[in-house]
């Protein structure tokens, strides 16, 4: 296990700069993940710290080490691909052991330690069986278990469920999940899925344009953004904006001409010169209520144990909410009904500067 420590990183492309200048602390036995929509720079940030890109500026250290100038297969490090990249014409247990031999381990090693790499992932009863004749999901798990098998200082890992349907992506997260926690190595973790990514990590690096517009914990990610595009990227969010009002020390929110809301509590105190915000509200945030602003439902899915409802205000935005299934009542499109929002659950960034200006107390 070890720490990776990120600094002043720079990747150029040409004239194209893909990560301009980032820094970033990966803590020792965490599993961390690069999260973001394609072309964000997070899986050029994953091949540098493989070794398989090179760094125009900054330094990548391993503990107290810079291994800028160490070749990929110096740094110890364990790689799980997208598309598995295992060899075909070798079975299960010669894939996994591959590594091994190449690291001139002792024969009377390796067998034990590829039992147990492929009894970790569940797939030591095909060890004799080719690629070939195995399901995505098995292909990935024998990959998991070779990159886990030269027992690295670092495991990455490149959008490795984004190949398998579904159902199968859901067990093999929970199982890179498990398997990451019994052997306590840090990981780094690439992936386009805020699901995934929230199901898995310790921590979250969501990127746009090659920068790190936060870090924190799923919870913090999800419940306070740092920015607008934090908030819209992950899950979902209805956003609205409208004037901020201070009067004697308190701060108000008018969502129409007669519905206001007390924000004082959630207003970073430091904000105070802020006039116009963006509200932020997730769609378990808003709900129908006796009295709130006035909306039209204009349509509605039913998803089993709950539905989502589309309403559109007076303004013509539209606001999405979620109404439970035991709970609902019977909802029909050109309904009018009045929503509230859960104030301890919004987040208000500047209008102007699209930050967030919510107290993080307030998470």
């Amino acid at each position: 296990m070890t720490n990776i420590g990120l600094r002043a990183l720079r990747k150029e492309y040409g004239a194209h700069v893909a990560i301009p200048d980032l820094t970033m602390d990966i803590e020792e036995g965490e599993f961390f993940t690069l999260l973001g929509p394609s072309g964000c720079g997070k899986t050029t940030l994953l091949r540098m710290i493989a070794g398989f890109n090179s760094i125009e500026a900054g330094t990548i250290s391993f503990g107290e080490r810079v291994i800028n100038d160490l070749a990929p297969g110096s740094r110890n490090i364990g790689m799980v691909f997208q598309n598995y990249a295992l060899f075909p014409q070798m079975t299960v247990g010669k894939n996994v052991a591959f590594g091994l031999e190449n690291r001139k381990v002792p024969k009377g090693d390796i067998e034990g330690r590829v039992t147990e790499a492929l009894e970790t992932v569940h797939m030591a009863h095909l060890r004799d069986r080719l690629p070939g004749t195995m399901s995505g999901g098995q292909q990935q798990r024998v990959a998991l278990a070779r990159a886990l098998v030269i027992q690295p200082a670092v495991l990455l890992m490149d959008e490795p469920l984004s190949n398998l349907d579904a159902k199968l992506r859901v067990e093999m997260r929970d199982t890179i999940r498990e398997v990451q926690r019994k052997a306590g190595i840090t990981t780094v973790y690439v992936t386009h899925d805020q699901e995934e990514a929230m199901a898995v990590s310790d921590r979250i690096a969501v990127m746009h344009e090659g920068i790190v517009q936060q870090v924190g914990t799923p919870q913090e990610i999800y419940h306070r953004p740092a920015n607008i595009f934090v908030a819209d990227f992950i899950g979902k969010t209805n956003t609205l904006e409208r004037p901020l009002a201070w009067v004697e020390g308190r701060a108000f929110i008018y969502l129409d001409a007669d519905t206001q809301l007390d924000v004082t509590k959630l207003v970073d105190p430091t904000m105070s010169e802020v006039s116009g915000v963006v509200v932020s509200a997730r769609p378990e945030a808003v709900s129908a209520t006796l009295a709130g602003i006035s909306a039209e439902i204009v349509a509605q899915t039913f998803l089993g144990s709950h539905t989502q409802i589309r309403a559109r205000l007076d303004g013509g935005e539209v606001v999405e909410f979620v109404e439970y299934s035991q709970a609902a009542a019977h909802r029909h499109e050109g309904e009018t009904v009045h929503l509230g929002f859960d104030i301890e659950r919004l987040n208000l960034f500047d209008a102007a500067t699209r930050a967030t200006i919510t107290r993080r107390a307030a998470a």
